[in-house]
């Protein structure tokens, strides 16, 4: 039996075979022009698993017919990437227009590479990067400002269908086996969309039926392939996609979305405290004086959170995750200090108010320090109605209370003491 994978016998060769990806690589598509032009940037090509990264790569050095050198982050380092560099500048064996393939990217670190940069820069090597991250989270800007970013689609159920019959038409081995296609939703599920791996698993249920004719259908592939790991790499792009979805959802005020999104995390073995922190962020960031509560319940989640561990803690989350989704809404607290930040930035380093200012020793106090300052305590209602911004601030207002219930009562009674200074 062939020990050469389905996957990597069916690798397209030419762009004409590449399958999907046509708004990169079709006639008209602004990669597949470069590409015919003969003349490519270095470039980070970003997509999930299995769409064509590292066949892409390799049939643009086939199409223009350059110096192909392949390194994966995994198991390389400075040392290997130097050594390429090194004999691309002394015109050895990989000299002239080099292309530098590096795979997963992004599990380089800064300075790995940073070693890159001057090659690159200097038109040494041609890289091409391929990455399941985002780049502008995991490439360093110094490399990224240097290349194109060329983004790879998850393939279509129509492209997956018209690589598996593909396969059945021009594989050898395949081609020994009469294979009727049925149903495919099985295939299409536990594939998630990656070619390589459907492709991986159509074999290994031909495979497995041991006969020269195979009917696919969901039961055969249920049978054979026993699990469907949940799609969540707790350190890649869809970790962030679903840790978006669950915030827009909580703040969204959809209880069952925002326990959707918490499931998927969970059945993802994401780390319950990440999911408690951003919790506490969002019960200021989303919440705020609308509902002090949410605060107090979501800091009280992370440290049962952190006493009870899995998996009974995805009750307590579950619990907070549709107080908070329930809860009214408002970022006045989030405006207010984004508003202050601004102002500091604008205005600089503005004087403190005399009268406010701390006055430890005599010569501060012969400077006026603390001076006329009236002590709140002292007066009806324990206020008094004195200065505290800077002079050249007097007046502006940061903190514009939200229009829910409980800001409306800080509005009222902050109007009462403030009259119209701040325009409450």
């Amino acid at each position: 039996m062939n020990s050469i994978p389905l996957a990597e016998r069916m690798r397209p060769k030419t762009l004409d075979e590449y399958i999907g990806q046509g708004h990169l690589v079709g006639d008209d598509a602004l990669l597949g022009r470069v590409i015919r032009s003969g003349k490519i940037p270095s470039m980070i090509l970003w997509g999930p698993p299995g769409v064509g990264k590292t066949t892409l790569a390799s049939i643009i050095s086939t199409t223009l017919d350059r110096p192909f050198h392949s390194l994966s982050a995994i198991n390389s380092g400075v040392k290997e990437v130097r050594e390429v560099i090194s004999r691309v500048r002394h015109g050895g064996m990989f000299g002239g227009n080099t292309i530098l393939f590096i795979d997963e990217i992004h599990r380089f670190s800064k300075s790995q590479q940073d070693s890159l940069l001057g090659a690159v820069e200097k038109g040494d090597i041609t890289l091409i990067g391929a990455t399941t991250e985002n780049p502008s989270f995991e490439v360093i800007p110094a490399l990224l400002s240097r290349c194109q970013v060329y983004t790879l689609k998850p393939f279509s159920e129509e492209d997956l269908i018209h690589l598996l019959e593909r396969a059945m038409k021009e594989d050898e081995i395949l081609l020994q086996t009469k294979i009727t296609l049925k149903t495919t939703s099985a295939l299409m599920k536990f594939s998630g969309g990656d070619a390589r791996r459907l492709l991986n698993i159509f074999e290994l249920v031909v495979n497995s039926a041991n006969t020269d004719q195979v009917e696919i259908t969901d039961e055969l592939v249920h049978n054979v392939v026993h699990e469907n790991p949940v799609m969540y790499d707790k350190t890649g792009e869809m970790h962030y996609d679903i840790a978006s979805a669950f915030i827009k959802s909580i703040r969204g005020s959809d209880p069952n979305a925002s326990v959707y999104y918490l499931a998927r995390m969970v059945e993802g073995g994401e780390d319950p405290k990440f999911i408690a922190r951003r919790l506490i962020i969002l019960a200021s960031e989303d919440i705020g004086n609308a509902n002090p509560t949410a605060l107090v319940m979501a800091t009280t989640t992370f440290q049962a959170v952190e006493r009870v561990g899995w998996p009974e803690s995805r009750i307590i989350l579950s619990q907070c995750v549709t107080y908070l989704a329930s809860s009214p809404k408002s970022n006045a607290a989030y405006a207010a200090i984004g508003l202050a930040q601004s102002a500091v930035r604008e205005t600089g380093n503005l004087p403190v108010p005399l009268h406010i200012r701390n006055a430890p020793t005599n010569l501060m106090k012969d400077l006026g320090y603390g001076k006329n300052y009236e002590y709140s305590h002292s007066y009806d209602g324990s206020f008094s109605p004195q200065e505290y911004l800077p002079k050249e601030l007097s007046g502006t207002t940061f903190y514009n209370p939200g229009n829910n219930p409980r800001e409306n009562n800080l509005r009222t009674y902050l109007k009462s003491l403030w009259k119209d200074k701040y325009g409450y």
